[in-house]
């Protein structure tokens, strides 16, 4: 009863954490925020609450770190836009009385820009780069179905002359039960501090956020459904132009009162990612996502060509996982993450 109470309190503290930062925009490594797996990418750009032996889906939740992903490599790149590209390095360990660990590595390289005068002339070149270290430990909670890990991020950044170095946590505990194929888990994530901004007159923050997860699927079906709900510590994710006049009635003149429901479901749903899994066979994975903030915040007026959606596969030969990612940000482009993960144990025979 008493390790009930205390798991309890820990997936309270963790839905309960105040606001120090605010979303998109407003704060420094915002290259934290991009999805670490082809996997993730299809499923709509969050998923922290499947628990079935993928390095790739632990890189967002250390909780979810098990015994039998010792020995397991993931490895993900991705083209972004322009000519940026970003990717990951993963590898676990289980050590019998220490627990579950992984170490590895997500960069961002910005690539090569032109440097200008205040007139636009050309004078050299320059470029950018961002990687985060990551170090995770899970464990979990003697027989309870729950676990709990932590990954400490060591952050660096360098922006042509400019460097930045800071360093940050992210807590996770995961609930799992596998006889009703259901999930829950419950992240905080980049809490910590930038030791060295990039300029000593502005201290900027990270990107805290808090989400929480479920996944669910039903016995004897194909399918599984992910839906998590992020930035926990926020709920009003619109932004709100100063610039833009209210609507009004062209009668009257008077301010035409937006539809509260409406209101309501917008600012809820900029909240939700849902992610749909087809399991067509236990080597041949099918997945649909769909993102309404970035839908919302990225399409065009008249036009939104799919924007917010996502999909992908994943399939299994000899040892190797591979799977693919596509997101359809804008009209102006999608990104396509690429992922492969295998277990090195596999290759030796004791």
């Amino acid at each position: 009863m008493k390790l009930s109470k205390t798991v309890f309190l820990l997936f309270l503290i963790l839905l309960s954490v105040n606001s120090f930062s605010q979303i998109g925009g407003n704060n420094t490594y915002e290259f934290l925020n991009l999805p670490l797996s082809a996997r993730v990418t299809a499923l709509g750009g969050n998923l922290i609450a499947v628990k079935d032996n993928d390095l790739n889906v632990a890189l967002s939740n250390p909780s979810l770190l098990t015994d039998s992903m010792s020995g397991n490599v993931a490895m993900s790149f991705v083209n972004y836009f322009e000519s940026i590209k970003y990717g990951t390095f993963a590898a676990a360990k289980h050590f019998k009385y220490g627990g579950n660990f992984t170490a590895g590595f997500n960069f961002l390289d910005y690539g090569t820009m032109n440097r200008t005068d205040p007139l636009g002339n050309i004078t050299g070149t320059f470029g950018a780069n961002e990687t985060c270290i990551n170090l995770a430990y899970a464990h979990p909670v003697l027989d309870t179905g729950f676990s709990i890990g932590v990954n400490l991020k060591t952050i660096f950044s360098i922006m042509d002359t400019y460097n930045s170095f800071g360093s940050a946590l992210d807590f996770g505990a995961t609930y799992c039960n596998p006889r009703n194929n259901f999930t829950i888990a419950a992240v905080a994530k980049n809490v910590g501090k930038v030791w060295k901004p990039y300029s000593e007159k502005e201290k900027e923050k990270l990107p805290f956020e808090v989400q929480i997860g479920i996944s669910m699927k039903p016995k004897s079906f194909p399918i599984r459904l992910s839906v998590v709900y992020e930035n926990l510590e926020k709920w009003d994710l619109v932004y709100h132009n100063p610039y833009t006049p209210y609507m009004r009635d062209p009668a009257t003149g008077e301010i035409i009162e937006e539809n509260k429901n409406k209101v309501f479901a917008d600012k809820l749903m900029r909240h939700i990612v849902i992610g749909t899994e087809f399991i067509v066979t236990k080597n041949l994975f099918l997945r649909v996502g769909y993102n309404y903030q970035r839908m919302v915040e990225l399409s065009a007026p008249t036009n939104n060509e799919f924007s917010g959606f996502s999909f992908g596969f994943g399939f299994r030969v000899y040892k190797f996982h591979f799977s693919y990612g596509r997101a359809v940000y804008n009209l102006a482009g999608v990104t396509n993450n690429f992922s492969i993960s295998f277990n090195l144990n596999s290759f030796y025979t004791k």
